[in-house]
């Protein structure tokens, strides 16, 4: 299992262009890849993310540029995560800017066929 550094994770983040997605799955599969590991951390991905997400908003309110932009990373199925800046209802007005349909899959929001805009391909597609 590798343990990624914050910035691994944040520059994953940051390579995903406009109109595309990636998730918390994809982000672990290829830092798993680029160490010769089998899996990527789920917990310390999971928190690095979430602190790229909060440290984007900061330089977004500032007006700086080459922030990260988080919104395009989503949990794992498509899931929009609750934990991001604005919790999920800016996180699905930001996707939604951006073109992607956001339904609600019982009590949790998804990117409509997710799959489809994933910028990279799915673990078991490589």
């Amino acid at each position: 299992m590798v343990v990624p550094a914050p910035r691994e994770v944040d520059a994953i983040m940051k390579s995903v262009p406009a109109g595309k997605l990636i998730t918390i799955q994809e982000i672990r599969a290829i830092l798993a890849e680029r160490h010769g590991a089998t899996i990527g951390c789920p917990l310390t991905v999971g928190i690095f993310a979430w602190i790229a997400a909060n440290a984007a908003e900061e330089d977004h309110k500032a007006r700086r540029r080459g922030a990260t932009a988080y919104w395009r990373t989503l949990k794992s199925g498509g899931f929009l995560n609750e934990k991001y800046p604005g919790g999920v209802a800016a996180h699905k007005q930001k996707l939604e800017a951006e073109g992607h349909a956001v339904i609600e899959k019982g009590k949790r929001f998804a990117v409509a066929n997710f799959e489809q805009s994933l910028a990279v391909p799915r673990a078991g597609d490589r």
